[in-house]
């Protein structure tokens, strides 16, 4: 089930909170979805499930608007707050009052809770839940109608390592069998070891809509870890070449390849710890991406003095 969003634009009064924003979501992988606060990833989310109204624009799920979907459950799991449960209702409780919404059947819900880990937690009540018990809830919550489509904000907030990788293997399957998952996050370090496609949202545009492997391919920066920073930095020097020591003994060379690099070091003598090309993280691009994008950033120490 292909998410297509179409030139979806939403205004809170005089406040521009998406701006023509236009991307698909594909089934068969994970897509993450990323942007500063306030960048509207939000307000995204909730106008493809129909809890906001575009000003215009569209979104729609297999061809069709979220307001449109006879059994919205069994097409579309969400996840967008945690603290959605009522806090006096059992955990069990919660989820047997969703289903009976769309008539789904007792013993998912008992699969459901095995899934998430809430077994033995089922008969609690949901305000005695920590962070990360509410989360595998609406989590449990989100796959009752056994859906083509995860949308979740944020799910891998409040979980534990062991929860981290529950998640993470439970997404990687959902996709490997042809299922969509649009999953926001602000762990970039977490959604690149999820996500295969990325969309990055920034004043309420999109920015970058990109393979991950294109957003962090491999650098032309060579880093070299030599005692012999100076030395090897003045060997390597030429047009075109920039160096750049980025810790006591780490030189970061631009310009040559590593097995020039490599052997000017043998040819002169200068011990070497370690050589190999940068390769930019998903948190590199992601900066670069969005630097100019951040609505709520501390101010320099210059400008603060003007305040």
């Amino acid at each position: 089930m292909t998410v297509s969003v179409r030139n979806l634009t939403k205004r809170y009064g005089r406040t521009l909170a998406v701006n023509d924003v236009s991307f698909d979501v594909a089934p068969g992988k994970v897509t993450g979805f990323l942007g500063p606060n306030g960048a509207g990833k939000s307000t995204t989310l909730r106008s493809i499930v129909g809890l906001d109204f575009p000003t215009t624009g569209e979104a729609r799920i297999d061809g069709s608007k979220y307001i449109e979907l006879k059994a919205p459950l069994h097409e579309v799991g969400t996840l967008l707050d945690a603290k959605a449960a009522h806090r006096s209702r059992r955990a069990v409780d919660h989820l047997r009052w969703i289903a009976a919404t769309h008539g789904i059947r007792r013993s998912r819900i008992d699969e459901v809770m095995d899934i998430a880990g809430l077994t033995s937690v089922a008969k609690k009540k949901v305000g005695g839940f920590s962070l990360g018990m509410g989360q595998r809830l609406g989590i449990a919550a989100a796959l009752l109608g056994d859906p083509g489509t995860l949308i979740l904000d944020e799910p891998v907030n409040g979980l534990d390592p062991d929860g981290v990788t529950w998640i993470r293997e439970l997404l990687r399957g959902f996709a490997a069998e042809g299922r969509t998952v649009f999953l926001s996050s602000h762990l970039l370090g977490e959604l690149s070891l999820i996500a295969e496609h990325i969309v990055v949202i920034g004043q309420g545009k999109i920015i970058a809509d990109a393979p991950l492997d294109q957003l962090v391919q491999t650098s032309s920066v060579v880093r070299v870890r030599t005692p012999d920073v100076a030395r090897l930095a003045a060997l390597v020097a030429g047009p075109g070449i920039m160096t750049t020591t980025a810790a006591p003994d780490h030189l970061e060379i631009e310009g040559l390849p590593v097995e020039q690099i490599a052997q000017i070091a043998a040819r002169e003598q200068v011990v070497v710890y370690g050589i190999g090309q940068v390769t930019r993280t998903l948190e590199d691009a992601y900066n670069d991406l969005t630097r100019g994008a951040v609505q709520y950033a501390p101010q320099d120490a210059e400008s603060a003095n003007h305040v």
